[in-house]
């Protein structure tokens, strides 16, 4: 099928756009709820604002643009289902507890069957299949015996049998305006006007609440069995882990992102192994959502400023670049975990007051607080872990009386 010659307008209502029954966000099965139509192959069936892919949909309009790609193609679906099962947990019928994902986004081939079969493209946003990971971290934790193989959770060669999901972000705007406090309205004015207008339906169609933004997602490890994320009799760990290309992938040691990203995973494994299970969730906030050319111009402006790299002027110096200390905001960080039927994490991997916080405001009992170990940490990561500590970050670790920020400086750039 050829593309359109001609350019159709989001911003007006098309014959038969409304024909779709509302979306009922929060509804506790699918079928009320009903199926998220995003697709571009049948105009007048879009019930949500935006197209699937996130940002990858700018890599398909390239695809498209180059002949390489049917704008029309329709995936095939057949032997695409879950690999480990998730739900349906008690928090998929609370329409606040989830508000920036599809929580049927996984099970569409079978719960929207019917609607496939009718001929509505209704795709996936949610993938889960199976994994095994290899961190040369893990092998060292073997050695050093903080690790034991089981065979199943941990084999001897150090891999870990995971499950692993992928997740799209799907924004209910006005859940989203409720968990941040602003007018639904203001808050799509906000999205238009600040994609320079990408999006005409956030301000023309007030009919459709559901929101598909151009970013990044969340990818889930989980280790043991994912029904015990959901069971108060089995421990549960977790680490929510923000993603730092340059630590995560590189090894860059301007900072403690792969480390505590690793030991989280370490914790997960130990807990497993206990009984319950270890979930690692693993957000695309690149630099503290500013960005990675952001976080590498704040790199240059620390260790180029009068003085050197100084914990003092850790966030200062973020701020003077990005105009803020950091764009994260958690509030939506607790939605993936209450997908998953977390109740309660008894261990949680993280120094953040901003992540400890938004669970517990959203329901989620926090118990054990573990913070990296001091000897995981690279050496000029000093800077950071002395800045977060005199900001008030949670260290259990962290001595009585350790230096003064302005004492603990990095390496310059050459």
């Amino acid at each position: 099928m050829a593309s359109h010659s001609h350019i159709i307008l989001t911003s007006h209502n098309r014959p038969g756009a409304n024909r779709l029954p509302p979306l009922q966000w929060g509804a506790g099965e699918a079928s009320r709820r009903g199926p998220l139509i995003a697709s571009l192959t049948h105009a007048d069936q879009r019930n949500v604002i935006g197209t699937h892919g996130g940002a990858y949909s700018i890599y398909r309009a390239l695809s498209v643009a180059a002949g390489k790609l049917d704008a029309f193609h329709v995936p095939d679906l057949v032997n695409t289902e879950p690999a480990a099962t998730i739900g349906p947990h008690p928090q998929w019928a609370d329409p606040d507890k989830i508000v920036a994902l599809d929580p049927f986004g996984h099970v569409v081939t079978t719960a929207f069957a019917g609607e496939l079969a009718d001929g509505l493209d209704v795709r996936p946003t949610i993938a889960i299949t199976r994994a095994r990971l290899n961190l040369p971290e893990i092998v060292d934790a073997m050695a050093a015996g903080r690790l034991v193989a089981d065979g199943e959770i941990l084999n001897q060669a150090g891999e870990i049998a995971v499950v692993k999901i992928a997740i799209d972000p799907v924004w209910h705007l006005p859940g989203i305006a409720r968990r941040f406090e602003v007018d639904v309205t203001q808050l799509r004015h906000q999205l238009f006007e600040q994609t320079a207008g990408m999006f005409p339906e956030l301000v023309t169609r007030p009919d459709i609440d559901v929101f598909l933004p151009p970013i990044g997602g969340h990818t889930v490890y989980i280790m043991g069995d994912p029904a015990a994320l959901a069971d108060p009799d089995r421990p549960v760990a977790a680490r929510v882990h923000d993603e730092c290309n340059g630590s995560d992938v590189f090894g860059s040691d301007i900072c403690t992102c792969r480390p505590y990203l690793a030991h989280g995973v370490e914790l997960g494994i130990e807990t497993a192994q206990a009984g319950g299970a270890g979930v690692v969730v693993y957000n695309r906030k690149e630099g503290r959502a500013l960005g990675e050319v952001t976080k590498f111009l704040v790199y240059n402006a620390r260790k180029r400023q009068s003085g050197g790299d100084s914990a003092a002027t850790y966030f200062e110096r973020t701020e003077c670049v990005a105009g803020v200390q950091d764009a994260r905001f958690q509030e939506l960080m607790p939605d993936v975990l209450h997908w998953l039927g977390v109740g309660r994490i008894d261990r949680f991997a993280s120094m953040s007051d901003m992540k400890h916080d938004a669970l517990v405001a959203s329901g989620i009992e926090i118990g054990e607080r573990l913070s990296i170990p001091d000897e995981l940490i690279p050496e000029d990561a000093q800077v950071e872990m002395a800045a977060k500590r005199a900001a008030g970050y949670y260290d259990a670790t962290a001595p009585a009386a350790g230096p003064e920020p302005g004492d603990v400086k990095g390496r310059g750039l050459e």
